[in-house]
């Protein structure tokens, strides 16, 4: 008698049940309601209503009407806020993401040279990835105490200069705290991430390039940084959607009633946030601004992983199929 054979496949499909429940749930339908949302006038009034003398209770309203492209006119028709804020959000990104790349080769290139023998290495790891495990949120209203009339970087700041003036009213010292968090709360994860990619090179090229006589300087250009590059085109496209989606740190850094600067630092994602907390707010024209960030980051992503992807490896597999 044959011996009846064990399937496990089955039992991966199994395993990615939840997965796919949760993704169905909190992700792909999610963005569908956003798609079909941003073709309708949805119109949500929050007004109240008065009940037993100065008493009041909330009121809401909701209004949906389908009404075409019409969303997406209007936002590219108006004063040009969507574009502007698209263009705060990629200069913001860059000056947290350039110092946050350079320094995360240093370190990774540092801590796997075993010529240098840093000591107490998982010391300094953990150092430099603690910022990564604190909310944004506070390590921006930290930012915000320190730098705000009455702190102490403002007082610092204010001795040096002489001059009265915080940097939370000014576009680009605004703009450079925000880089600064971004940073800071990131460049420890990338140097992670570098490490691995780095140890995971071939020791033997190394040593072969040693033998050459190439410098470090020449090792690094032309051996790790080539062998390295699709992990490096993953921390640039996970960084830029990330940079696209960036509200809370922007938002607390400017939250007061009428600080001139909200415009220089205003982001995508503060103003779809804004759109949908006023009093009578259009979920609509929130949805469409949320869709063109949707398409962006994809259309950049693709993209970038085509430009990092390895040209070279395609062309030799074709030239194997046809000899094939």
């Amino acid at each position: 008698m044959k011996k009846k054979s064990i399937s496990y496949a089955k039992w991966g499909y199994i395993f990615l049940i939840p997965f796919f429940v949760v993704y169905i749930i909190f992700s792909l339908y999610p963005l569908i309601q956003t798609f079909y949302n941003s073709f309708h006038e949805y119109i949500i009034d929050r007004g109240s209503i008065s009940v037993w003398g100065n008493q009041s209770a909330a009121s809401t309203e909701e209004q949906i009407t389908f009404i075409g492209l019409a969303n997406y006119k209007e936002i590219f028709s108006t004063d040009g806020t969507l574009i502007n804020s698209f263009f705060n959000t990629i200069i913001i990104w860059l000056v947290g993401f350039i110092p946050q790349i350079a320094v995360s080769l240093l370190l990774a290139t540092w801590f796997t040279d075993l010529r240098l023998k840093i000591k107490a290495q998982g010391f300094f790891k953990t150092v430099i990835y603690l910022p990564n495990v604190i909310m944004a949120s506070a390590i921006a209203f930290m930012f915000y105490t320190l730098f705000n009339q009455g702190g102490a970087m403002y007082e610092l700041v204010c001795n040096i200069t002489g001059r009265e003036d915080t940097l939370l009213k000014s576009v680009w010292g605004t703009r450079g705290i925000i880089g600064f968090i971004n940073f800071l709360l990131w460049y420890g994860n990338t140097t992670i991430l570098l490490m691995a990619a780095i140890m995971g090179v071939d020791t033997s090229l190394y040593e072969s390039a040693q033998i050459d006589g190439a410098n470090p300087t020449q090792t690094f250009w032309k051996i790790t940084i080539p062998l390295i590059k699709p992990l490096l085109s993953y921390v640039l496209v996970t960084s830029m959607i990330g940079g696209l989606q960036m509200y809370d740190v922007p938002a607390l850094l400017t939250n007061d009633e009428g600080n001139p600067i909200v415009n220089g630092v205003r982001t995508a994602r503060t103003l779809v946030m804004e759109i949908q907390t006023r009093k009578d707010s259009n979920v609509g024209l929130a949805s469409a601004i949320c869709v063109i960030i949707f398409i962006v980051s994809a259309i950049l992503g693709f993209g970038i992983n085509f430009l990092g992807s390895d040209k070279r490896d395609g062309k030799k597999k074709k030239k194997k199929a046809k000899r094939g």
